[in-house]
C-alpha cells in the first residue's frame, strides 16, 4: 500500500519517535504539559459531581441555598481551575512544539551545510522550500495540541466511562453501545486511507512544484510568449489536485457523516435503559439524571480523538519528508586541523561520477604548484568545473585523491579547507542585504574601509557610485540594475576580502562584454597576486598568460602547456582558439555596425 513504509525513520524508528527525538530541550515542559492536562481532566470531573449532589438534594426535597451554595462555588472554582490548567498545558505544549520546530530547522540547515554541495543542489528549490517552511511548520499545530487535547480527551472519555460503570455497568453499556458502531464505521473508511493520503501528498507536491516553476520562469514565459501553454500546465495541475481531493471527499462523506450521526446518539441507549431501570428501582432519580449528563459529556472527547487521525497522518508525512533531508549523507569532517605544507594542489588518478552514474572524470592526474596560474579549458561538459569543485570539496572523489599542501582534502576539517580556498562561480548570488554586507561575507569581521578597499581592487567603485545609496544600497533592489559582470566583480571583491591562498574562478568572465573584460582582468590580477590561481574560462584570451593551460575533453586531460605550446601541438586547443578569435572579431564587427548606424 502506498505510503505505508514512510512512517519508519532512521534505524526503524517510528515517525513519532523521530519527532520526539528532537524534544531533548523541552522534555521537562512536555512532562509538565501532560501533568497539567491530566490535572485539568481531574478537576473537570468536579463540576459533574457537584451537579450530581445538587440534583440529588433537589430530588430528595432537601435542597436549600445553604446546601447548594458550597457545591456551586466548588463547581465554579473547579471549572476555572480546569480551564487554567488546560491553558498552562496548552502554553507549555506550544513552547515545546516551537522548540522542536526550531531544533528541526537548525538540524535541517546544518545538514545542508554538512552534506556535499552537489547533493544539496540536486534538490529543487521548491522541494527544499516545501519541506523547510510548509512541512515543518505543518507539524506545529497538531503537535502543540496533541499533548493537552488528545491526552485530555482520551482520559476524559475513559474517566466518564468509568464513572458510568461505577453507577451501573448496564448504563455504561447502554451509553457506549453506539461508540463501537461509530468507530467501526470510521475504521472501515480508513481501509485505503494510507494509499489515498499518499496519492493526495503526491498531487500536493506536484501542484506546489508547478507553481514554483511557473513563478520562477515567468520571465521566460513572457519573453517567448508562452503564457498560454505554461498557464495551461499550471491550471491542469491545480485542477487535477482539486479533482482528486473532491473525489476522495465524495468517496468518504457517507461513512464520515454516518459516523458523526451515530456517535452523538448515546441518549438513544441511555434514556430507554435508564427509564426501565428507574422504574424497576435499580436507579435512583439522581443516578438516572447523572447518567444522562455523563452520556452527553462522553461524546465530545471521542469525536476529538477521531479528528486527530488526519492531523497525525499529516505529521507522519511531514516528518518523513524532513527525514529525507536529515538523512542525506554527510561529508566527513575531521576534528583536528591538518598541517598543509603549502598552497599547492595535486590530483592523483581521480575518478568521479554523479549519483552512481557513469564516470565523468577518468583517472585525472594534475599537479598545480603553489603561486602558479593554471587554466582549465575544454568543450562544454568536458569536466572542467567538476575538477575545480572537487578541489573545493563540493563532492568527494569516487577514486583517487585530491590534496592541498600534501593533505588529502577528506582529512582536512571543512572549515579549514574553506579558509584555504575561495571559489567564485559564474552564477553569483547576491543576498537581500546591502552591497557592503554582500562583500563583507568574504570576511565578516572586516571594517568598512577594508570592504571598500576590496571593492576598489575589484573595480566595483564605478558602478556602485551610481547606485542610489552607494554601498548601502540593498542588493535585492539593485540586482535588477546590475549586469552579470558587475555581480561577478562583487563576488571577486568578496574573494579579495577573504584573502585565501587558493583561488578557483569558474567562468569568471562568462557575463562580461568586451568593453568590461579588462576590468574583470584587473580584478582577477589583484585577487590572485601571490596566490595559487585556477581559472576555468571559455574566453581563451583571458588565460593566454597562464603558467599552465590544461586542455580537458570527455573527462580526461588531453594536453597541457603554455598558450604558445598548445597552439603548436594541440589540435583541440587550436580549434578552440580560432573559434574564440572568430567570435571576438564578429563581436567587434557587430559593435562597429551598431556605432555606424547611429
Amino acid at each position: 500500500m502506498a505510503g505505508t513504509g514512510r512512517h519508519r525513520g532512521e534505524g526503524g524508528r517510528s515517525w513519532l519517535g523521530t519527532l520526539l527525538s528532537y524534544s531533548g530541550r523541552c522534555k521537562g515542559k512536555m512532562a509538565l504539559s501532560l501533568a497539567a492536562s491530566i490535572a485539568s481532566v481531574g478537576t473537570g470531573f468536579v463540576p459533574f459531581y457537584a451537579v450530581f449532589r445538587i440534583v440529588e438534594a433537589a430530588m430528595e426535597g432537601r435542597l436549600t441555598f445553604e446546601i447548594a451554595a458550597p457545591w456551586l462555588c466548588l463547581a465554579a472554582g473547579s471549572h476555572v481551575a480546569s480551564k487554567a490548567l488546560f491553558g498552562i498545558s496548552t502554553l507549555l505544549s506550544h513552547v515545546s512544539a516551537y522548540t522542536i520546530l526550531e531544533t528541526l530547522r537548525r538540524d535541517f540547515v546544518e545538514k545542508l551545510m554538512r552534506a556535499s554541495l552537489g547533493t544539496v543542489q540536486g534538490k529543487s528549490i521548491g522541494q527544499i522550500k516545501n519541506v523547510f517552511l510548509d512541512r515543518i511548520e505543518g507539524i506545529e499545530v497538531p503537535l502543540a495540541h496533541m499533548i493537552p487535547e488528545l491526552s485530555g480527551s482520551t482520559l476524559l472519555a475513559l474517566g466518564l466511562a468509568a464513572w458510568l460503570v461505577a453507577i451501573d455497568w448496564r448504563m455504561a453499556a447502554a451509553c457506549l453501545v453506539s461508540v463501537p458502531i461509530g468507530l467501526g464505521i470510521f475504521a472501515s473508511s480508513l481501509k485505503e486511507f494510507n494509499a489515498r493520503y499518499a496519492a493526495y501528498m503526491a498531487e500536493s507536491n506536484h501542484v506546489n512544484s508547478v507553481i514554483v516553476e511557473y513563478i520562477e520562469g515567468i520571465q521566460v514565459v513572457k519573453a517567448f510568449n508562452q503564457a498560454s501553454d505554461s498557464y495551461r500546465k499550471y491550471a491542469d495541475a491545480v485542477r487535477s489536485f482539486k479533482d482528486y481531493t473532491m473525489g476522495w471527499f465524495r468517496s468518504t462523506w457517507v461513512g464520515m457523516n454516518l459516523m458523526a450521526s451515530i456517535m452523538p446518539t448515546t441518549l438513544l441507549g441511555v434514556l430507554p435503559v435508564g427509564l426501565w431501570m428507574y422504574f424497576a428501582g435499580a436507579l435512583s432519580p439522581s443516578q438516572f439524571a447523572m447518567c444522562v449528563i455523563l452520556a452527553l459529556a462522553v461524546v465530545d472527547p471521542i469525536m476529538r480523538f477521531t479528528s486527530f487521525v488526519n492531523e497525525m497522518k499529516s505529521m507522519e508525512y511531514a516528518v518523513a519528508d524532513t527525514r529525507e533531508f536529515l538523512d542525506l549523507p554527510e561529508l566527513s569532517d575531521p576534528a583536528e586541523r591538518a598541517l598543509p605544507l603549502d598552497a599547492s594542489i595535486e590530483m592523483k588518478d581521480v575518478r568521479f561520477a554523479y549519483d552512481e552514474g557513469d564516470d565523468v572524470l577518468h583517472g585525472v592526474s594534475l599537479a598545480i604548484p603553489q603561486g602558479s596560474f593554471t587554466a582549465l579549458v575544454g568543450p562544454s561538459g568536458s569536466g572542467k568545473s567538476t575538477i575545480a569543485r572537487l578541489v573545493a570539496r563540493h563532492w568527494d572523489v569516487c577514486g583517487g585523491s585530491v590534496t592541498v599542501g600534501g593533505v588529502d582534502v577528506r582529512e582536512m576539517p571543512l572549515d579549514q579547507l574553506s579558509e584555504l580556498v575561495s571559489f567564485v562561480a559564474q552564477d553569483n548570488y547576491l543576498f537581500d542585504a546591502t552591497i557592503r554586507e554582500n562583500i563583507r561575507l568574504g570576511r565578516p569581521q572586516a571594517t568598512d574601509e577594508e570592504v571598500a578597499e576590496a571593492a576598489r581592487a575589484a573595480c566595483c567603485d564605478e558602478f556602485v557610485s551610481k547606485l542610489p545609496q552607494g554601498y548601502d544600497t540593498q542588493a535585492g533592489a539593485a540586482g535588477g540594475a546590475l549586469s552579470g559582470g558587475e555581480r561577478q566583480r562583487i563576488s571577486i571583491a568578496r574573494a579579495i576580502l577573504k584573502d585565501a591562498p587558493i583561488v578557483l574562478l569558474d567562468e569568471a568572465t562568462a557575463f562580461t562584454d568586451p568593453e568590461n573584460e579588462d576590468k574583470i582582468q584587473r580584478s582577477i590580477a589583484k585577487l590572485s597576486a601571490g596566490k595559487t590561481l585556477v581559472v576555468i574560462a571559455h574566453r581563451l584570451s583571458t588565460i593566454t598568460a597562464a603558467d599552465n593551460i590544461v586542455v580537458i575533453d570527455k573527462g580526461s586531460i588531453v594536453d597541457q602547456g603554455t598558450h604558445d605550446d598548445l597552439l603548436a601541438k594541440c589540435s583541440l586547443y587550436g580549434r578552440m582558439w580560432r573559434a574564440h578569435i572568430g567570435a571576438r572579431s564578429w563581436a567587434a564587427g557587430s559593435s562597429g555596425q551598431k556605432g555606424g548606424s547611429r
